[in-house]
């Protein structure tokens, strides 16, 4: 292994960008002081990172997922938008001590990230430039690019009462993933029981998927593109209920939620929600097993409304008699404000820097 010390940042450059794909769009790429590209309509931009300590730790560290998950959370908002990515840019600061096996593996899951969503959504994404440094804390930038070049970008505001609003893709995967985690199981061991969780190693496996998704989300990419006729979408980063309430707030409607269409997601989450609450296995009596199981209920449900990095989708519109392909219908736009779960008032619960 060599640290990054050892090598020099020329080096390091040439290394890790040895794992970029070129462009057709990339007049001059990485190596000038900036990039040229081509660029087919209005350019639609976005920034986000990711910081040890505060979005990811050491302790779960792993290399190529995380340039998976930085590259993922930048490219789903771009496509929400409606745009096409265009290109990415990188910056990253890491301690000298790093190894450079590290890094190439980091930069080689954002690759593969970008390949992926270019393969679904008929495009190129290339790395096309950015920085690097040295700092005693692990920072991933990533600015991504698209382009919208036959109509307006899908922007928060366009919802309006009738419509009905959709979902692609998951929610409350990561946020059960996340707290597994800090539970201790172990995302690439999986649970140190010899036959598995309680005896059942389909249930270890199902328990270790939704870490996965925690460390290296998945975006439907493709679904975005069957969902022309959007009024209105969101990434939902930070929480169905955070990010619904954002197109509820910026379109000034209200958003009802119809609890029996996240029943499907809300099962997939029950076992790793037992197995954290020890649930039905502690119980002594038929109203103990009972208590347990609603407990587990209740806690699937606030990941399915609360926990973002899934990196699904949600959207608003008036034009489908039957979901697009990839998507399925939640609730309704109406008129008011905020967003409920059956007429029950939801509050904003998502994930939120600094506390608010």
């Amino acid at each position: 292994m060599t640290r990054l010390s050892e090598l020099g940042e020329s080096h390091v450059l040439e290394r890790i960008l040895s794992h970029n794909r070129s462009g057709s769009q990339v007049i001059i790429g990485p190596g000038d002081d900036a990039a040229v590209t081509a660029v087919d309509g209005n350019l639609v931009s976005t920034a986000d990172m990711l910081v040890e300590n505060e979005d990811f730790t050491r302790a779960w560290l792993d290399w190529g997922r995380l340039g998976i998950k930085a590259a993922a959370q930048n490219l789903s908002d771009v496509c929400v938008m409606g745009a096409r990515p265009h290109g990415l840019l990188v910056s990253l600061a890491v301690p000298n001590s790093t190894e450079i096996e590290d890094l190439e593996a980091l930069f080689a899951g954002i690759v593969a990230e970008a390949g992926r969503a270019g393969e679904e959504l008929g495009c190129e994404i290339p790395i096309i430039g950015g920085d690097l440094s040295s700092s005693g804390l692990i920072v991933i930038a990533i600015t991504a690019l698209g382009t919208v070049a036959d109509r307006a970008a899908i922007t928060r505001s366009g919802a309006r009462p009738c419509d009905s609003i959709y979902l692609a893709g998951t929610i409350g995967r990561a946020a059960a993933g996340l707290d597994l985690l800090f539970a201790g199981v172990d995302g690439d061991a999986g649970v140190d029981w010899d036959a598995g969780v309680d005896g059942n190693p389909e249930l270890d496996e199902s328990l270790t998927s939704l870490i996965t998704t925690q460390l290296a989300p998945q975006p439907d990419y493709a679904a975005v593109l069957q969902m022309g006729a959007a009024s209105a979408m969101i990434d939902v980063s930070d929480g169905l209920s955070t990010d619904l309430g954002r197109i509820a707030s910026a379109s000034g409607v209200h958003a009802r939620i119809d609890r029996a269409s996240l029943q499907e997601l809300i099962d997939e989450l029950l076992p790793a929600a037992r197995h954290l609450l020890g649930a039905i296995e502690g119980a002594e009596s038929v109203e103990e097993t009972a208590q347990a199981a609603a407990g587990a209920e209740e806690l699937a449900l606030a990941w399915v409304l609360n926990g973002g990095e899934d990196h699904g989708f949600v959207a608003s519109s008036a034009q489908f008699d039957t979901p697009p392909v990839g998507w399925r219908r939640i609730g309704e736009m109406r008129v008011g404000s905020g967003v409920s779960l059956d007429g029950a008032p939801v509050p904003t619960s998502g994930f939120s820097h600094f506390g608010k």
